[in-house]
Formats: C-alpha cells, structure tokens, sequence
C-alpha cells in the first residue's frame, strides 16, 4: 500500500483483552454482549466489572441487534481515515430492544440522511473493513409487504 493509500484507509478496532471475544464474533458475523452473571444485566461497551452490581463474572451471550435510533448525527466533513468517500454520512446511539437502556454506537448505513429521524428501526449488519474483517453498523429494518 503507498503512503497515500495508507493514510485514506479506514482504521480497524484495536481490540481490548476485554472486548476480544466481542470483536471474534464481529468478524463472524454475530451479534454478542457481556450479560453479568450476577445480576443479568446486559452491558456496552464490554467492561472489566458490572455497573448495575458491580460482579467482575461476564459472559457473552448472542443477542438480537434489533433497535431504534436515539440520537444521531449526519457527518458532513470528516478527517477520520477511510471516511472522506462515504460524505455524509450518519452515525447514530441505537437503543437495542433487548434491554431497555442498552445502548450501541455506530453508523446506519442504507440510507439517504435526510431521510433520518429520531425513532427509526434499525437492524444490526456487519460491514466488512478491508484487511480485517466485519464490524457491526446499523441499517434501517424494512417492513415486508
């Protein structure tokens, strides 16, 4: 790769020790979270401890990536490596149904900004980064007719 191209290309995650297993089943395409084996709760990002009861026993479990945005933001200038050609774009807080106050932060790919809105349902898909494998994003779920 030149210099060039290294510099427009999009940065992978660096995983934690802690996130490891959250970033394998990434690349697999699946959908995991902590859940406190303790209280049950459901967290993200992946932490060391709970911060409902405060139990440092984790699992990760599978989980549905099914959610509303919450917030979101349509970036219209970026200086993030890989990001200039994907102008605008939006990133978004989705508030996963799984859990109520379980939130996940990325981009909602498949649709025109303007077309955004707080509320949207969205779905969890995994967009492949060149060189390192998929993470997961968000698109709009749309209704069968």
């Amino acid at each position: 790769m030149s210099g060039s191209a290294a510099a427009k290309a999009r940065l992978a995650p660096s995983p934690t020790p802690v996130a490891a297993l959250y970033w394998d089943a990434a690349r697999r395409g699946a959908l995991v979270l902590q859940q406190c084996v303790a209280c049950r709760r459901l967290t993200h990002p992946p932490a060391e401890w709970c911060a409902e009861c405060g139990s440092s026993e984790r699992v990760f479990v599978p989980v549905e990536g099914d959610g509303a945005v919450e917030t979101f933001s349509v970036v219209h200038r970026t200086f993030a490596p890989g990001f200039a050609e994907r102008v605008p774009y939006v990133i978004a807080w989705i508030s996963l149904d799984v859990q109520a106050g379980l939130r996940m932060f990325g981009n909602v790919l498949g649709t025109a900004p303007d077309d955004m809105h707080i509320g949207l349902r969205v779905e969890v898909l995994f967009e492949d980064i060149e060189g390192y494998g998929t993470v997961p994003n968000f698109r709009p779920v749309r209704e069968e007719c």
